[in-house]
């Protein structure tokens, strides 16, 4: 079956970001010149979906805003001859696979999916995490698409990182199946260098096979209270086999204000218009450091 359907989960507070996030949607902060959800949105119509779930809770109204119509923009963007910023906030509203269900609650990623149930029904279907950017030739999503293609059921994406990186990530005991290509046996969340069963992490890409949502249901809640994703997976991959992928292309940690600008910097030099102006201004600044 074709993946048609994408949930993006976007009602967390983003607290790592405040006191910027008390008024300001964590996905709505920039990257360059557009917020972190619209590339996420991007890389899922690129990636051939049809309809786009954003998870949102009361305080995320600026979200819908911002890829809905504003009429009273484009007259004077119009009136002005800013031709090309008036089709790019054209471009945005014309993004129209988009609909909106509400989290009444923050209780964790896995109950943030549960939310998107009714309209994602009884198929398998794709979750971006807005925290996680990633700048590929093909986007990952539509990667894991193709592995899904092969293979069926679910697919995660991995990352190989440093034994730090077992601190801060969801990490995998994997079975080799092709190059990139895992078959999932266990799933351990921040296991730490010492309890690993690998480098290889989970990264905010998924393909869902619809059993999840029963797999949810039945997750105990964390000490937090939350229900998590990872458990959820756990418990999942017990009935049938979930798959992890070694995507191709870089990814960017947008989760946190450090990383954030980090991966700012990286586009930003690599940007077509501003990325001469912006390596010389580097160079300048690191010269008088």
């Amino acid at each position: 079956m074709e993946i048609r359907k994408a949930v993006i989960p976007a009602a967390g507070w983003g607290t790592r970001f405040l006191p910027a996030t008390k008024a300001i949607p964590k996905e709505m902060l920039p990257l360059l010149d557009k917020p972190l959800i619209q590339y996420i949105v991007e890389e899922a119509i690129s990636s051939g979906i049809e309809q786009i779930i954003i998870v949102i809770s009361s305080a995320k109204s600026a979200i819908q805003d911002h890829f809905d119509r504003s009429v009273d923009l484009e007259q004077t963007l119009e009136q002005k001859g800013e031709e090309r910023l008036l089709e790019e906030v054209r471009r945005i509203a014309g993004l129209d696979k988009i609909c909106y269900v509400r989290q009444k609650e923050q209780l964790g990623l896995g109950d943030a999916i549960l939310t998107a149930r009714e309209i994602v029904g009884d198929e398998p279907f794709a979750v971006l995490l807005p925290d996680d950017i990633f700048d590929a030739d093909v986007p990952v999503i539509k990667q894991m698409i193709e592995v899904h293609r092969r293979y069926g059921g679910s697919v995660i994406a991995l990352w190989r990182v440093a034994e730090e990186g077992t601190r801060r990530y969801g990490i995998v005991k994997p079975k080799k199946i092709e190059d990139k290509v895992y078959q999932i046996l266990d799933v351990v969340e921040k296991p730490g260098p010492q309890n690993a069963p690998s480098d290889l992490a989970i990264l905010g890409r998924y393909i869902l096979a619809p059993e999840i949502f029963q797999a949810l249901r039945v997750t105990p809640p964390s000490k937090g209270g939350e229900i998590q994703l990872t458990d959820g997976l756990a418990l999942l991959l017990k009935q049938q086999a979930v798959h992890g992928y070694e995507f191709e292309g870089t990814y960017y940690d947008a989760g946190k204000p450090l990383s954030l600008l980090k991966a700012s910097v990286a586009l930003a030099v690599k940007h077509p218009e501003m990325g001469a102006d912006f390596k010389e201004y580097l160079k300048r600044l690191i010269a008088n450091l």
